[in-house]
């Protein structure tokens, strides 16, 4: 789970820009950062701490040489400390590797190198990396075919980026099930984890698969399968700018990206035309199975809400890291819809493998060209662009309006579609409430349980709004379906747990009306949102966050869930915690 960047180039020195392109990354680890370049030696910088700390500790002008590899890290194994930071080195500094991803049999490997002599200096599983190479180059290998038997002895995945003193100018990048795209310049060439990294040098940009090779001589890319097979590849135009990626002015990336939610809905309606011709190609299915983590499960619950009542179709919502305990039913009828920001989720891409087997898939994806895209049978793209912030926000609705465009379209439900377009519209209402948001998170920034209720379309939506306060305020949140309140939870509530309440306009309004003024008798203070002529909501609530009252229950999730990111966010800020890098999180999970 971390972030690694390469770059050969051809006038410039690398250390500032790779310092640079792996700032771009810190989203994915930031527990710490290291840049190794290469000139007549190997030169490494590298500690604990976050990548602007780091800066302020070392001298660039002490890393020489115009190509270099950098990392930032995301611990998996040894403590954040600077002797466990990659760069790692072989025995006599001449390999330098870099590695996102985890190394199953590191222990034994470590072992077998150690009794033939290899000294190590870290906890990591990557360490064992340039020490294997070395085994092999010492035996007259190549650098190319020494990773090429190094990655045949290790178990686990890996995006690695390797040079080594012995054959200068060349840096070689190996993709097993962690992301890694080749960035392609005016005669400069990159290696990244992501393409933010490389957005201020290069557009274009080639994505690795699983088991392939990537030698950048300076001069050329040239890309084999890992039996040294030569591979031609698609050079991808990259349509996101520099900018995208950004704080333009806001104080986070999060407050940002809450921001373009409305911009982010209006470019996944775009893809309108792609899904209707998707639906063409779907093969017959009479079952749906849903599987995704964190925010996209609760995305996935709204699609089961949506297929259940527009198509009256039996669907499941499984967990990506227990679908393979779950995953009996699925046969050639069932269509299976994985849902992943990045598309390179490591339950889900397991998961995936699985279903593929046995059924028809579908993936619903942010990252072009990720694995997810490449692996799934059809594909849905969101467009939310890049979501630096660790919490999801845009890339929540964009997953949400991707399905709703799916199920409403093999419903043939026209008049739904007419509404689901005006949604824009309605979030920006949504990001009008911001002051007060501001106001009601200073009253509540001292709470340490909320609870979020709402029944149907709704429950995803309270489930949504305590995870967002869960991930970045540190405070604890339990979303619940509001009628399972009294069968336990109950007796929770005092009048020191705030109560968030989702009742908009339909079928379960009365119901969870009911259930909010249970929570009132027992002193608890009620934050209620609903459509803003709704008396019955505003004389029972302590704080009411009001909507269009022309929104249903069924598109409510959509514009409702924005108050609930606003006031995670503007309690964490209250709390004094930067809600872009909550503790323990990285973007991208990598790893299961």
């Amino acid at each position: 789970m971390c972030g690694i960047v390469g770059c050969i180039l051809k006038d410039k020195e690398s250390a500032p820009v790779l310092l640079e392109c792996v700032k771009k990354l810190e989203y994915r680890g930031y527990d710490s950062v290291g840049i190794a370049t290469s000139d007549k030696e190997i030169r490494i910088k590298k500690d604990q701490g976050k990548i602007d700390d780091f800066r302020k500790k070392i001298d660039l002008n002490e890393l020489p040489g115009k190509m270099g590899i950098a990392h930032v890290r995301w611990a998996t194994h040894g403590l954040p400390t600077k002797e466990n930071a990659h760069p790692h080195t072989d025995c006599n500094n001449r390999i330098a590797v870099v590695h996102n991803g985890i190394i199953e049999n590191f222990k034994d490997l470590r072992s077998e190198l150690e009794d033939s002599g290899h000294k190590f200096s870290s906890d990591t599983d990557t360490e064992i990396i340039p020490h294997l190479i070395e085994s092999y180059m010492a035996e007259g290998k190549s650098l190319e075919e020494a990773i090429r038997f190094a990655t045949r002895k290790i178990k686990g995945s890996y995006a690695l980026a390797i040079m080594s003193l012995d054959e200068p100018g060349i840096i070689i990048g190996v993709r097993k099930e962690s992301p890694l795209i080749v960035g392609i310049g005016e005669d400069e060439y990159f290696l990244a984890s992501d393409v933010p990294a490389v957005l201020n040098h290069t557009d274009k940009a080639i994505y690795l698969d699983n088991r392939e090779m990537v030698i950048l001589d300076g001069n050329k890319v040239t890309i084999k399968d890992l039996d040294g097979e030569i591979i031609s590849k698609k050079i991808h135009t990259i349509d996101w700018t520099e900018d995208m990626a950004k704080k333009q002015g806001y104080n986070h990336f999060m407050l940002k990206e809450i921001h373009e939610q409305p911009d982010a809905v209006k470019n996944t309606l775009r893809e309108e035309s792609e899904i209707r011709e998707l639906v063409k190609k779907l093969p017959n299915f009479n079952k749906v199975c849903f599987v995704a983590c964190g925010t996209s499960y609760h995305a996935s619950l709204v699609g089961k809400y949506l297929f259940e009542s527009i198509l009256e179709m039996p669907t499941d919502v499984i967990l990506a890291s227990e679908f393979e305990y779950s995953s009996g039913g699925l046969d050639e009828n069932t269509l299976v819809i994985l849902i992943s920001q990045s598309g390179e989720t490591a339950d889900t891409l397991k998961a995936l493998k699985i279903a593929n087997k046995k059924s028809e898939t579908l993936a619903i994806v942010n990252v072009i060209g990720s694995s997810a895209t490449r692996e799934a049978k059809h594909v849905i793209y969101t467009r939310a662009g890049p979501e630096i912030g660790v919490a999801a926000t845009k890339t929540y609705v964009s997953q949400l309006t991707s399905i709703y465009l799916l199920a409403l379209l093999l419903g043939g439900n026209e008049d739904h579609l007419k509404t689901l377009k005006k949604m824009p519209d309605y979030m920006e209402q949504s990001l009008k409430k911001e002051d007060q948001i501001k106001e009601i998170a200073k009253r509540y920034k001292n709470t340490w349980d909320f609870f979020f209720i709402g029944r149907g379309f709704s429950f995803p939506t309270a489930m949504e709004g305590a995870l967002k306060l869960k991930e970045i305020t540190y405070i604890h949140g339990e979303g619940y379906a509001a009628g399972e309140l009294k069968h336990g939870p109950l007796a929770l509530i005092d009048d020191d747990v705030p109560v968030v309440a989702v009742i908009p306009p339909g079928h379960s309004h009365d119901k969870t009306l009911s259930n909010m003024e249970e929570v009132k008798s027992r002193k608890a203070r009620i934050i209620a949102l609903g459509a803003d002529n709704d008396e019955d909501i505003i004389s029972e609530a302590h704080e009411f966050i009001g909507f269009a009252p022309d929104i249903d229950e069924m598109l409510s999730p959509i514009p409702y869930v924005i108050p609930l990111q606003l006031l995670a966010y503007y309690i964490s800020v209250e709390r004094n915690i930067d809600p872009d890098k909550p503790k323990n999180l990285a973007k991208c999970v990598t790893v299961e």
